[in-house]
């Protein structure tokens, strides 16, 4: 299992924009300064206009208004204050991370702020995240949503990424959601 740093992602981001593009970051941060967007709406609007979206427009956004805090933290960092508030959840999420072997070959685990992403070599399957002081929330990104009592609406979370949602509020709970885990893997190899 694979952990990606916020600098993988951005070296990631970086490799995306050139390969959409065909320009480098060095060339698209020129434009920008010389563009000289009033804010950040402003930028994010320009650079639609030019077909730079997403990750790639992120990355540019990042670049011209400056890479927030929580990008210079480590995972551990980050996944300490997710749950520095809800410590009786940590053992859950943990118990989530030491089954990753058995999902699928290749997970990658990406921290971010507020909740963790697993992703398969093509995208994101699942997201895991302390939604509330007494549960954790593990997303997943089904082709067709399988039928089961346990599997909730996604809810807006996860931007619409993610169909369904499976909660946890003890470590036993991980045994039910691996299988959910290795189906949602499979969906998105």
């Amino acid at each position: 299992m694979a952990t990606r740093s916020w600098q993988e992602m951005r070296e990631w981001q970086v490799a995306l924009l050139e390969r959409a593009t065909g320009h480098t970051l060095a060339t698209w941060n020129a434009s920008v300064r010389e563009a000289d967007p009033a804010d950040e709406a402003a930028l994010r609007d320009w650079l639609r206009e030019r077909g730079v979206t997403g990750y790639a427009q992120m990355l540019l956004v990042h670049e011209h208004f400056g890479y927030p805090e929580f990008f210079t933290r480590t995972g551990e960092e980050l996944i300490e204050r997710q749950y520095a508030d809800r410590p009786a959840l940590r053992p859950v999420f943990d118990a989530v991370i030491a089954r990753l072997p058995e999902v699928g070959p290749a997970v990658t685990v990406q921290t971010r702020k507020t909740y963790v992403s697993l992703l398969t070599p093509r995208r994101t399957f699942a997201v895991v995240a302390a939604d509330t002081k007494s549960r954790v929330d593990v997303g997943l990104r089904f082709a067709d949503l399988p039928a089961d009592d346990r599997l909730l609406p996604a809810g807006s979370r996860w931007s619409g990424a993610m169909t369904a949602r499976f909660p946890l509020t003890d470590v036993e709970d991980v045994d039910e959601v691996v299988g959910w885990l290795r189906q949602a893997y499979r969906d998105n190899e």
